[in-house]
């Protein structure tokens, strides 16, 4: 099973920062960036506005505790989205090369 993980950042450098470090620790196979994505949610029963960065990581869905656990360690927020959507189908060559890249 394939997943990708959607992770929002405090902006642009702290997303290529976490890649990396999923990226080297082959928590990951792909990350795709969004510099900017507007973000309006609750916090303490408040609308919040904020600019945020948006990270896809594609992965295997085994490795998505790694890697919830990798950022939440690394991440500037105190309580940071990271959330799982599971791919059910695609391109067969990307998703074997996706678990090629991760398997040991």
């Amino acid at each position: 099973m394939y997943s990708f993980v959607y992770i929002t950042t405090s902006g642009v450098s702290e997303s290529k920062k976490i890649a990396k470090i999923l990226l080297k620790e082959k928590l990951v196979a792909c990350i795709n960036i969004v510099p900017r994505i507007e973000s309006t949610y609750l916090w303490n029963g408040e609308i919040e506005e904020d600019s945020e960065s948006l990270l896809i990581a594609k992965t295997l869905s085994n490795k998505v505790p790694e890697v919830t656990e990798r950022v939440k360690r690394v991440h500037s927020y105190d309580i940071p989205c990271i959330l799982e959507f599971e791919i059910k189908s695609g391109s067969r060559d990307y998703l074997e090369w996706m678990g090629s890249e991760l398997l040991d």
